[in-house]
């Protein structure tokens, strides 16, 4: 008998569509979640494995065959301690209750504006600021690399954390929920290679962190005062204030960007610098 001929003898039910679907469903949220991580890099690595392990078994290689086993089976445990961050975010997020939710959006709200008004003020008069915001995925251990605070967050004391020369301004302050937890924080330096060279150690930085957890990095440039915003291993670059505010306050990139596009405006930046004008927004990976 055929294999067309076999599958001309099922006869699925309603089960079997709605079972199809479900899984489906949850296979796209799991893609959507590791869209453009080290998580989609790794599972690229395994399905290349997993192609050298059937080459291997078909041709008979038996050595190479039986260490592509071993990884395999050691290979799930040490997976799990890699992606214990984004196994962290993704439960949470299943977690998260409509309730939990709105009261986040409306945090996410009042934040958003004092970052944004900070931002504004930093940028104007040039000086460089980097700003992370926590989401899913704890940012503790970077917490812990400077110094700890608890402090509501308000445009006034961003501003001042990152006047010149005060103890603090050389480095990131970090924001959980809409409390500053942490500053001169020192954040993990990205290994992408960056074209432009007016993008520093800070935008190396917030790109970094961006590329290690689900955190929202945004970043004044001190040479240009054209501000960043780093997420999901993208660099947002010549934003708004407004688009600053959006972005922080959970708008979907998506719609900043086309909003920037219709628009057809961006520039963050003081008036003649790389960051001013009416340039539009521009994305960098």
């Amino acid at each position: 008998m055929s294999l067309f001929e076999q599958f001309r003898l099922l006869h699925p039910g309603w089960r079997d569509i709605v079972e199809v679907l479900i899984v489906s469903f949850a296979l796209y949220r799991v893609l959507l979640l590791i869209h453009r991580t080290r998580a989609m890099q790794v599972l690229v690595g395994l399905v290349v494995l997993a192609g050298a392990y059937g080459l291997a078994y078909l041709l008979h290689f038996g050595m190479i065959v039986y260490l592509l086993t071993l990884i395999f089976s050691y290979g799930a445990i040490a997976l799990l301690v890699v992606f214990a961050p984004e196994l962290r975010a993704a439960l949470a997020q299943i977690g998260q209750s409509p309730m939990s939710r709105l009261l986040g959006r409306m945090h996410e709200t009042e934040v958003g504006d004092q970052v944004a008004e900070a931002v504004e003020r930093l940028s104007r008069s040039g000086i460089g600021a980097i700003i992370a915001i926590e989401r899913e995925v704890s940012l503790a251990e970077y917490v812990q690399s400077g110094s700890e605070m608890q402090a509501k967050v308000s445009a006034d004391l961003l501003a001042t954390i990152f006047t010149p020369y005060s103890p603090l301004h050389d480095g990131a302050v970090i924001v959980r929920g809409d409390t500053i937890v942490g500053a001169g924080c020192i954040l993990p330096l990205s290994q992408t290679a960056l074209i432009d060279r007016s993008l520093g150690t800070r935008h190396r930085a917030a790109l970094g962190l961006s590329e290690e957890t689900d955190a929202l990095v945004v970043v004044v440039s001190e040479e240009t005062a054209a501000m960043t915003v780093a997420v999901t291993g993208r660099l947002l670059r010549d934003v708004s204030s407004a688009q600053v505010r959006d972005l922080v306050a959970g708008r979907p990139i998506r719609d900043v960007i086309s909003s920037a596009v219709d628009s057809g405006g961006g520039g963050g930046g003081r008036p003649g610098s790389a960051g001013g004008g009416g340039a539009g927004l521009a994305i960098s990976s």
